[in-house]
C-alpha cells in the first residue's frame, strides 16, 4: 500500500482492507465494492476531519463511510504504531501515529494522553514480534539486538560465569541496564533476584522472563526520563506489548543449528488460542504457551576461543595450574620443569601456566517455558475489566573452568613433597626440607564446575479501564516475583577437605591422584542449591485522560492525571556450606533482605498552539520511602510547518534511586574476570623481589564486592531534538539528536581500572602481610559524570507496486558522538567512544538494514547488522577490534492461509567474530556483548492457523 505524505493534524488513516466493524485485524473487500470516483465524493463529503469523527463515528453513518473512504484511497503514515512496515520489521515514529480501525483513541508509548490521531512529539521505535518471528527471531533478547540503541548484546553467552544466571538485559544507550526501563503492557516488571558481582542484577528485568511467543510488538521510548512511568528510565523506554486478543489457534514449531560442528542448536514451540468476541460476547479469554531450549556451546568448538595463546595477543592462562606450581622464597618450580606441554599448559618464568579453555561453555545450555494468559469482560459498553497472568521459566546450566586452590603449603613429611621420591625435585635451586613449600594447584580430578539456575517469574494483574464522563480512565493492580534458585552440580569440593588431604599425603598437587585421593575429591564434592533470592513489586495505579478545550482555536487541548503505589521487596539467603567453597565466592553471612515504598504523582498537559505547533508539559512527583521526595519535569514540541516535515524535541529530567540491590547486595569475594598483573610485585609482567610468578603475574586475584548502603541517587537531565522528512511518497528519513548528562552514576567499581591505574586506587588493593595481593575492593559506588551524546538515522521506503511483487527497505542506526565518564566524583574524564575503556566500549556506529520483497503468499527479506570496530582493551597486543557484519536472510510461503513456512540462515557468509584480548566472563578471543558465537545458523519455521 503506497503512501500519501505525512499526515496533517485533523487527517485520520485506516489501513486498505479493514473493516471498521471494530474486530482488530479482521479483514474487509471494499475494493471490490466501492469505485474509484464513489471513494473520492466519500472523502470530500464536508466534516472529513479527524475531530468530528472522534467523536460521531458511533451517532453518524456519513463519518463512518468518510472513514471507509479514506482507509481505502491507500493513505498510510510513513511510521506508524499498527501501520504495515514499510520494508522492515523496525519502523520508527515519524509524525503522526494513525488511528486504529476502531476509531478509538489510542496510548501510545510515552504519553499518557489518549488520542485518535495519537501524534507523538518524541522518537518512538516499533519492532513487530511477527516480522522478526519470519526472520529466525525466537526469543525476546534477539528482539533488543535489533535496536541500534542499545549498546551491548547482555545475552546468554556474557551470562558465562558472571553469576546472572542466565539473565539477559537492555542497556539503552550504553549507560547501564539499571537505567532502561523494561514494561510490559506499561507496567512494571520484578527485576532479575540474582545478584552477581558487578552485574545490573537486582537491579534490571531479565529479558528471559518476558513471554516471546504472546508478544506483538514492542514500542522503544528512546527519549528517557519519562515522567509516566518513571523518571528512572534515563536511557530510554522498552514496552513490550502482548495480543489484545485471540478468537483463533495456532501450532508453531521451530528449530536453528549452525553449521559449524558442536552445540549451539535450538529448538522451539508455541501454541496459542483464544475464544470470545469481546464486541459480541462481551468477553475473550486467549492463552499463549512457548518453549524454547538451546545446548550449549564448548570453547573447544570455536576456533577463535579454544585457546589463551600468546602467538595470538592473548594470554588469558592461569598461574593455578595443574600440575600445581610450588614456591619456596623467591624461587618457584613446576614438576615438569621447563617442559610444560600440550593443549593447556605453557611455559612462563619458570613455571607451567594453565588454560582452561577446554573446560569452559561459550553458550550456557538454557531451557524457557513461558505461559501468558488473559480473560477481558465488558462490563458495560465504555467499560472492560481484565485479569493477566504469566509465568516464565529458565533453566540454565553452565560449566567453567576446575577450582582454583591457591596459599595451600605442604612440608617434607607428604609422600608427594618434591625429591621424595613421586614428585621430582626442583633442577634450578634446592629446596629447604625444613621448610614448607607453597603451592596452588587446579583441582582438575573434579573436572569442571557446574551450576545450574532455575529463574521463575510471574505476574497477577487486574485491570479496569472505560470512558466515564468524558474521561478515559485505567486503574491496575499487579504483583511481580522472580526467584532465582542456585544449584552446584559438579566440580566444587570441599576445602577443608582438601587441605586435610593435602596435610594427611592423600592428595597429590603435582600429578594424577591415587585411587584413594581420587575418591577423597569424589566424596567432597557439594550439590544442590545453595542460593536462593527473591525480588517482589506489587502496586496499584490509575489515570485519567481527556480533551479539555480548544484554548487556542488550534485543536482541543488534553490533560491526564496518574498515581501510582509501589511496594518493593528482596530477599537473599546461601546455605552455611558455601563457606566452605573458595571458588564459589558466596558468604552465608552475606544473606540480605531489604524493602522500600514508593508513591508517585504525576500529570500531563499537551496543547496546540497553531495548526503547526503543539507543547507538552509532564511533570512526576515521587516520595520513596529510604530517599525522599523529588519532582522532575518533562517539555517536548512537535512543529509541523509544511505538510512533509515534523519537527520535534523535548527536555526532561531523570531521578534514579540505588535498587534494593544495588544497596543491599550480599558482599561477597570471587575471581577477578581478567588476568593481571600485581603493579608492584610483577610490575609490567616481570617478577620484582619478593614476588614469584605463579602468584603474582597475570593471576585472577580475589574481587571483594557487593551492596553499598551509602549510595546518592542519580540524576539525569535529558534532550532530543530531531525531524521526520517525507519529501515523496513511500519515503521517509529522520534525524534525532540526543544528549544525556548523568551525576552520581551507580556501578560496581570496574575491575580493570583498578588494575590499570594502581596509583590512583591504591586504596582499593588489601595486601597481606607477605605483600601480595589478599583482594582488590570494587563493589557498586558512585562514580561521578556521565556524559553522552548521538543522533538516530532512520530511512523507510517502500517501492511502488510491481508486477514482480512489493519490495521495501528500512534502515534504522545510531552514531554516537560522545561518551565521556568519570571514575570518581570530580575526577579527570575517559572516553569510550570506539576505545575499550573501564569495563567495556561504546561502539560509534549500529545499524540494521533490512530489505523485503512479497509477492501473493510469497516472502523474502535481507538483513545486514553492523557493529564498527574499536580499539582494545590491551593495545600492545592487539591494536583493533575490527568492525562486524552480519548478513541474514529468509524466505517464507503462506499455504492457504493456513500454514506458514519460513526459513533462512543468519550470519550467512560464516563470520567469526573479530579478535579481542579482552576476558569478559571467561569469555576469551572475542567480546560476547559485541558478537556473536555461533557463527553461520539455519533456521526453519511453521505454523499452523485454526
Amino acid at each position: 500500500m503506497e503512501g500519501s505524505g505525512l499526515l496533517e493534524k485533523e487527517e485520520v488513516e485506516l489501513p486498505l482492507g479493514t473493516t471498521a466493524s471494530g474486530t482488530e485485524g479482521s479483514q474487509g473487500h471494499f475494493n471490490n465494492v466501492w469505485t474509484k470516483s464513489e471513494l473520492t465524493m466519500l472523502m470530500n463529503l464536508p466534516g472529513c476531519t479527524l475531530k468530528p469523527l472522534a467523536l460521531a463515528v458511533r451517532r453518524h453513518p456519513r463519518a463512518l463511510l468518510c472513514a471507509l473512504a479514506m482507509g481505502m484511497s491507500g493513505a498510510q503514515a510513513a511510521d506508524a504504531v499498527d501501520a504495515d512496515t514499510s520494508g522492515s520489521a523496525v519502523t520508527t515514529s515519524a509524525a503522526v501515529v494513525p488511528a486504529t480501525t476502531q476509531l478509538q483513541r489510542v496510548e501510545v508509548t510515552g504519553s499518557a494522553i489518549r488520542r485518535v490521531d495519537a501524534e507523538t512529539a518524541v522518537p518512538i521505535t516499533i519492532l513487530r514480534a511477527d516480522d522478526l518471528k519470519k526472520q529466525g527471531v525466537t526469543t525476546t533478547q534477539e528482539m533488543v539486538q535489533r535496536i541500534t540503541g542499545s549498546q551491548s548484546i547482555n545475552n546468554s553467552a556474557g551470562s558465562v560465569g558472571a553469576g546472572t544466571g542466565g539473565a539477559s538485559f537492555a542497556d539503552m544507550r550504553g549507560i547501564g541496564a539499571n537505567k532502561t526501563l523494561v514494561l510490559l503492557n506499561g507496567r512494571r516488571l520484578a527485576n532479575n533476584a540474582l545478584s552477581g558481582v558487578g552485574t545490573p542484577n537486582g537491579s534490571a528485568i531479565d529479558l528471559n522472563m518476558i513471554p516471546f511467543a504472546a508478544i506483538d510488538r514492542v514500542e522503544v521510548l528512546r527519549d528517557g526520563a519519562s515522567a509516566l512511568y518513571g523518571t528512572d528510565a534515563i536511557g530510554g523506554v522498552i514496552n513490550f506489548i502482548t495480543k489484545k486478543s485471540l478468537t483463533d489457534g495456532s501450532l508453531t514449531l521451530g528449530g536453528e543449528t549452525p553449521t559449524a560442528s558442536g552445540g549451539g542448536a535450538t529448538k522451539d514451540m508455541s501454541a496459542s488460542w483464544g475464544f470470545g468476541d469481546l464486541e459480541q460476547d462481551r468477553f475473550n479469554v486467549m492463552g499463549v504457551f512457548n518453549y524454547n531450549k538451546q545446548q550449549n556451546l564448548d570453547a573447544n568448538d570455536r576456533s577463535f576461543a579454544r585457546d589463551y595463546v600468546p602467538g595470538r595477543g592473548l594470554n588469558q592462562t592461569s598461574g593455578t595450574a595443574y600440575p600445581g606450581n610450588y614456591f619456596q622464597g623467591d624461587n618457584s618450580a613446576n614438576p615438569l620443569g621447563r617442559n610444560c606441554g600440550g593443549p593447556n599448559l605453557i611455559a612462563s618464568n619458570g613455571i607451567c601456566r594453565f588454560s582452561t579453555r577446554e573446560y569452559i561453555d561459550l553458550i550456557p545450555q538454557t531451557e524457557k517455558t513461558s505461559f501468558f494468559g488473559k480473560a477481558t469482560g465488558k462490563l458495560a459498553d465504555d467499560h472492560n475489566v481484565s485479569l493477566e497472568y504469566f509465568w516464565a521459566r529458565n533453566n540454565n546450566h553452565t560449566d567453567i573452568g576446575p577450582a582454583p586452590l591457591t596459599g595451600l603449603s605442604l612440608d617434607s613429611s607428604s609422600p608427594f613433597y618434591p625429591g621424595n621420591g613421586i614428585t621430582p625435585a626442583p633442577t634450578d635451586f634446592t629446596l629447604d626440607p625444613t621448610q614448607p613449600i607453597s603451592t596452588a594447584w587446579r583441582e582438575t580430578a573434579a573436572g569442571p564446575r557446574g551450576s545450574s539456575d532455575q529463574n521463575t517469574s510471574q505476574r497477577f494483574l487486574l485491570n479496569f479501564d472505560g470512558l466515564v464522563g468524558g474521561w478515559d480512565y485505567n486503574v491496575g493492580a499487579s504483583y511481580n516475583q522472580n526467584k532465582v534458585l542456585s544449584s552446584l552440580t559438579n566440580g566444587y569440593v570441599s576445602d577443608a577437605a582438601m587441605l586435610n588431604g593435602l596435610a594427611n599425603g592423600t592428595l597429590n598437587p603435582f600429578g594424577p591422584q591415587t585411587a584413594a585421593g581420587q575418591a577423597l575429591i569424589d566424596a567432597s564434592e557439594y550439590h544442590g542449591q545453595y542460593s536462593s533470592a527473591v525480588g517482589r513489586v506489587a502496586g496499584l495505579d490509575a489515570r485519567i485522560s481527556r480533551e479539555i478545550g480548544d484554548w487556542f482555536g488550534a485543536g482541543p487541548a488534553g490533560l491526564a492525571l496518574g498515581g501510582e503505589y509501589r511496594k518493593e521487596k528482596m530477599h537473599q539467603q546461601y546455605e552455611a556450606y558455601v563457606n566452605d567453597i573458595s571458588s564459589l565466592g558466596a558468604d552465608a553471612a552475606g544473606s540480605v533482605e531489604g524493602d522500600r515504598s514508593v508513591k508517585a504523582q504525576y500529570a500531563e498537559l499537551n496543547v496546540p498552539v497553531l495548526d503547526s505547533l503543539e507543547l507538552t508539559a509532564a511533570v512526576r512527583h515521587d516520595k520513596y520511602s529510604d530517599f525522599g521526595s523529588t519532582t522532575n519535569p518533562k517539555y517536548s514540541f512537535r512543529y509541523q510547518p509544511f505538510k512533509q516535515l515534523v519537527v520535534r524535541g523535548a527536555y526532561s529530567e531523570g531521578f534514579r534511586a540505588p535498587s534494593l540491590y544495588e544497596l543491599y547486595a550480599p558482599r561477597s569475594t570471587t575471581f577477578t574476570q581478567g588476568y593481571y598483573n600485581d603493579p608492584v610485585l610483577c610490575a609490567g609482567g616481570v617478577v620484582q623481589p619478593g614476588g614469584n610468578a605463579g602468584r603474582d603475574c597475570q593471576q585472577q586475584f580475589l574481587n571483594n564486592g557487593g551492596g553499598n548502603t551509602e549510595l546518592a541517587p542519580e540524576k539525569a537531565r535529558n534532550m532530543t531534538l530531531g525531524f521526520v522528512y517525507q519529501p515523496v511518497n513511500n519515503l521517509s528519513m529522520g534525524l534525532d539528536f540526543w544528549w544525556i548528562h548523568i551525576s552520581n552514576q551507580i556501578q560496581a567499581f570496574p575491575e580493570s581500572t583498578v588494575f590499570d591505574d594502581p596509583n590512583t586506587y591504591a586504596d582499593r588493593y588489601v595486601r597481606a602481610a607477605d605483600g601480595s595481593i589478599a583482594n582488590i575492593v570494587t563493589g557498586n559506588a558512585n562514580l561521578g559524570i556521565v556524559k553522552t551524546s548521538g543522533v538516530d538515522v532512520t530511512l523507510d521506503y517502500r517501492f511502488p507496486n510491481t508486477p514482480y511483487g512489493q519490495f521495501g527497505l528500512g534502515m534504522t542506526g545510531t552514531y554516537v558522538t560522545r561518551y565521556d565518564f568519570q571514575n570518581i566524583i570530580d575526577g579527570p574524564y575517559t572516553d569510550k567512544v570506539g576505545d575499550f575503556q573501564g569495563d567495556g566500549v561504546i561502539s560509534r556506529w549500529k545499524h540494521v538494514l533490512t530489505g523485503t520483497w512479497a509477492l501473493g503468499d510469497t516472502r523474502a527479506s535481507i538483513t545486514n547488522r553492523f557493529t564498527s570496530g574499536y580499539n582494545d582493551y590491551d593495545r600492545t597486543t592487539n591494536a583493533r577490534v575490527a568492525s562486524y557484519a552480519l548478513w541474514d536472510m529468509s524466505v517464507g510461503y503462506t499455504f492457504d492461509k493456513v500454514l506458514d513456512i519460513d526459513a533462512g540462515v543468519r550470519n550467512m557468509f560464516d563470520r567469526n567474530p573479530p579478535f579481542s584480548n579482552q576476558a569478559y566472563n571467561f569469555q576469551s578471543g572475542y567480546d560476547p556483548r559485541y558478537a556473536d558465537p555461533l557463527g553461520r545458523t539455519l533456521f526453519a519455521r511453521a505454523t499452523y492457523h485454526f
